[in-house]
């Protein structure tokens, strides 16, 4: 390809990658707008940082979040790394046909029909065993880990599937028993993996709105809950300055995990 025909191309993905980001940055200055009005500049300022700490719904709904998605990424990575491995390694077994479509189901499922059947597992759970008694945070943890764990699972496949083999045989010539070989072996292998599945369904976790709707109760409402709801009556800049601190700090998350991935790959070179 010639220097002219790159042009074009570079000229499309330019205004691709415009499309995509220009809301966002957008977003970003609007955050420290004086006008209270959100489509009027008024001037820099920081105002609306501190009222929106100042807010107590906003923050007790981003605990309640940043609480359920720690917890909910981590039994998905758990569950998710399991499966994964499973499914990778274990070839011949009854019921793997089976296992990989229950795990895999949340990817395609719309999430309408997977919030309303868990609201309809746990009403009849509560009606069978008393158990949840209230749908609250641990109804959420479920729900959320049930389709978070779908994707750990697939990056944690993928990743077994291209690893090197031999380093685990060469460890059971050794005489590496297999959880030795796993935790030793195995598992920092696959921990960028396990670290990206992480990431991912933390953010899932964080972002989700329709299943929360459904497994939510009152007093347990999540973040993207609070926002839909203001955005109904019209967007505050508080908004803006929470959508903005949510953005650096994802950010942040994800460049934190390119460094540890990078500086894994580097130690493994010889």
């Amino acid at each position: 390809m010639n220097k002219k025909q790159s042009i074009p191309l570079k000229i499309l993905a330019g205004l691709g990658f415009l499309f995509l980001y220009l809301p966002i940055i957008v977003l970003v200055i609007f955050s420290f707008n004086e006008s209270k009005l959100v489509t009027v500049w008024g001037g820099w300022s920081l105002k609306w940082y501190a009222s929106l700490f100042d807010n107590d719904q906003i923050m007790e709904a981003a605990w309640v979040s940043l609480k359920i998605g720690v917890i909910s990424a981590t039994l998905a990575s758990v569950l998710g790394t399991m499966a994964g491995f499973v499914l990778s390694r274990m070839h011949r077994f009854k019921g793997k046909v089976i296992l990989a479509g229950w795990t895999m189901a949340p990817l395609v499922m719309p999430e309408v029909i997977t919030g309303l059947s868990l609201l309809l597992l746990f009403v009849s759970m509560e009606s069978l065993f008393g158990w949840p008694s209230e749908r609250g945070t641990t109804t959420v943890v479920i729900a959320h880990t049930t389709f978070c764990l779908a994707y750990v699972a697939v990056v944690v496949q993928s990743r077994l599937a291209t690893l090197d083999e031999t380093l685990e045989e060469a460890a059971m010539d050794l005489g590496a028993k297999p959880s030795s070989l796993f935790f030793l072996i195995t598992l920092p292998l696959i921990m960028p993996a396990i670290i990206s599945g992480w990431l991912l369904s933390f953010t899932l976790s964080l972002d989700d709105l329709v299943i929360a709707s459904f497994v939510s109760g009152p007093g347990n409402s999540t973040l993207p809950m609070v926002i839909f709801s203001k955005v109904r009556l019209g967007v505050t800049p508080e908004v803006n300055a929470l959508a903005t601190i949510m953005i650096v700090a994802v950010a942040l998350s994800v460049l934190g995990a390119l460094y540890f991935m990078r500086r894994q790959s580097k130690l493994r070179e010889p």
